[in-house]
């Protein structure tokens, strides 16, 4: 009578183990990469799409909107060039740059997770869409966007006065600034 067999022995066990460890070590950092990617890709989204509705507003009201970084419990603009905790949109109807009660809160955007940062050119904190189409108050703005993956993938957002935007690569030195904590 012949002896079946069962289970499998140390050897194939250990080389099994092997195997997979090696499989793991080269697929989570792919996996990790791409799904920075899907978050930062997230975040760009978000702040074209609230771009688009800023000036949308603004042009079909005749009311300048601003566009400012927030907190999530918070209806008031942070003195910050840091956009990661969030942003609100609002129709600036007596032209403080500042949200009163009366005026109407277009967007909430929540802060970003998974390690995304978006930083604002030094000094632009606010942004104003203008009825005309325009984003006011000084220069373009670039937003400067990175995430866990490092400075080398990091990206832009630039936003013209004339109210387009285009995308591009961040500077190193840009890039580097994103990472660090405001």
């Amino acid at each position: 009578m012949r002896r079946t067999r069962r289970g499998f022995t140390l050897i194939e066990a250990t080389l099994a183990l092997a195997a997979s460890g090696i499989v793991m070590g080269i697929a989570i950092p792919a996996v990790t990469g791409t799904v920075s990617a899907a978050h930062a890709g997230t975040a760009k989204s978000a702040m074209v799409e609230t771009f688009g509705k800023a000036l949308t507003h603004s042009t079909i009201t005749g009311a300048e909107v601003v566009l400012c970084p927030a907190s999530a419990s918070s209806d008031a603009c942070n003195d910050t060039i840091d956009w990661s905790g969030g942003w609100i949109a609002f129709a600036d109807l007596d032209g403080n740059r500042s949200r009163g009660a009366n005026e109407t809160l277009l967007l909430r955007q929540a802060a970003f997770a998974h390690g995304v940062h978006l930083r604002s050119t030094s000094g632009r904190k606010r942004l104003v869409f203008q009825p005309s189409g325009g984003a006011a108050a000084g220069s373009n703005v670039t937003f400067t966007l990175c995430d866990s993956r490092g400075a080398a993938k990091a990206s832009t957002l630039v936003l013209a006065n004339s109210g387009q935007f285009r995308q591009g690569k961040a500077d190193p030195a840009a890039a580097r600034a994103c990472e660090q904590p405001i």
